[in-house]
């Protein structure tokens, strides 16, 4: 049986090279099934139909919230875990890669106010969003392909302007850069990106880290605000990728 499941999951992820445990005893691995079953079937009866496309399975956990769903685009395979909350009203709307699974408690927020659409949230196949994530995605933030989140994890892609001390710094108005990270990333525990960041290929960034400018490809960064600590491949190497 656990070969065969082990085939079902290769086919539904398309990935050959994925294995269960040996060591995962046949009731754990049925207590598991029941879960994803039932999340499968609340994807299929309840979510599926109300989303503006979806390309395969959908997994949707319990107590889960999407607002404007006819913003919100999914690949194959894409798991909404537990207690999820999706605003997808955007110009560009929410859009999940294929294989793409979003942490318990997350929340994505693609419009914070009414009077400024905000541009929406991407991100790529194989990626995932930690439990306890925030997406603020007002000014739009676009995750590449294999990216690893932590926990607690938040990206801010929007600034108060406070330029004039004379006038109330709400009175002012908000700046949008964007934010991007691109593929192959690791993002630990707690990381804070800020509004105009982008978290270059193959970089790694140290939990706890506050993420001020950006990140070069294939540098290992930490700190507040964060600095390079050292290079998962030398600059010049990387240039040449």
């Amino acid at each position: 049986m656990k070969q065969q499941i082990e085939r079902l999951i290769q086919h539904l992820k398309s990935d050959p090279t994925y294995h269960l445990d040996p060591a995962l005893g046949s009731a754990d691995l049925l207590a598991i099934l029941w879960r994803r079953g039932c999340a499968f079937l609340r994807g299929l009866l309840f979510w599926r139909w109300r989303v503006a496309g979806a390309a395969g399975a959908l997994f949707v956990g319990q107590r889960v919230q999407i607002w404007h769903a006819r913003h919100l685009y999914l690949g194959r395979s894409v798991t909404i875990e537990d207690d999820v909350r999706i605003d997808a009203l955007s110009s560009e709307g929410v859009r999940l890669g294929d294989n793409v699974s979003i942490g318990k408690y997350s929340i994505i927020e693609a419009t914070g106010i009414l009077t400024h659409l905000g541009k929406g949230f991407r991100i790529g196949a194989n990626s995932n969003l930690g439990d306890y994530n925030f997406v603020g995605a007002a000014g739009g933030v676009t995750i590449g392909q294999n990216v690893l989140i932590g926990q607690r994890v938040s990206f801010h892609s929007e600034n108060h302007v406070f330029a004039d001390p004379d006038r109330l710094i709400k009175a002012q108005g908000v700046s949008h850069h964007g934010i991007v990270v691109e593929d192959d990333v690791w993002l630990g525990a707690t990381v804070v990106i800020l509004d105009g960041v982008t978290v270059g290929q193959g970089a790694v960034v140290a939990a706890g880290s506050v993420v001020t400018a950006d990140v070069p490809a294939y540098a290992v960064v930490g700190g507040v605000p964060a600095r390079v600590i050292r290079w998962r491949r030398p600059p010049a190497e990387a240039d040449n990728t």
